[in-house]
């Protein structure tokens, strides 16, 4: 019986490997290299705005410094809520196929979304979902 551990096993395969290997390596750093290529020098020490906080070209308007609402905060937590909901019942619908526990699981189904459904009920109950709009005055 001959070792297989000191020989390679996949000489055959060695140019795919090789240039997956590079394309990977392109993908990851073409685009840093690219950025390098095209990117300019040196235009905010002469323009004199080595102190500014935005370099996408363009003056600030304002202090860079503005508070966000709760409301974005809110948000994103009742989207978790939907996202959870949906990454869990995509693999028990793909799971459902069991003749013997088909009520048992229909049964912890409408137990885990009637859970979620009461961060739903709670965000509608305290408003989130009703959007006031703020008039900032303008100076």
């Amino acid at each position: 019986m001959e070792q297989l551990s000191t020989e390679f096993l996949y000489k055959d395969s060695i140019l795919w490997i090789t240039a997956f290997t590079l394309a990977g390596l392109g993908f990851a750093l073409g685009p840093i290299a690219i950025v390098y290529l095209f990117m300019p020098n040196k235009t905010r020490q002469v323009a004199n705005k080595a102190d500014q906080y935005v370099e996408c070209g363009m003056e600030p308007i304002g202090d860079s410094w503005i508070r966000y609402g709760v409301i974005f905060y809110l948000y994103a937590l009742i989207f978790l809520a939907f996202d959870v909901d949906v990454l869990f019942l995509f693999p028990v619908v793909l799971a459902y196929n069991d003749d013997m526990f088909v009520w048992r699981d229909f049964i912890e189904v409408v137990i885990f979304v009637s859970i979620l459904s009461l961060a739903i009920i709670y965000a509608w109950v305290k408003g989130v979902f009703t959007w006031k709009q703020k008039k900032y005055l303008r100076q």
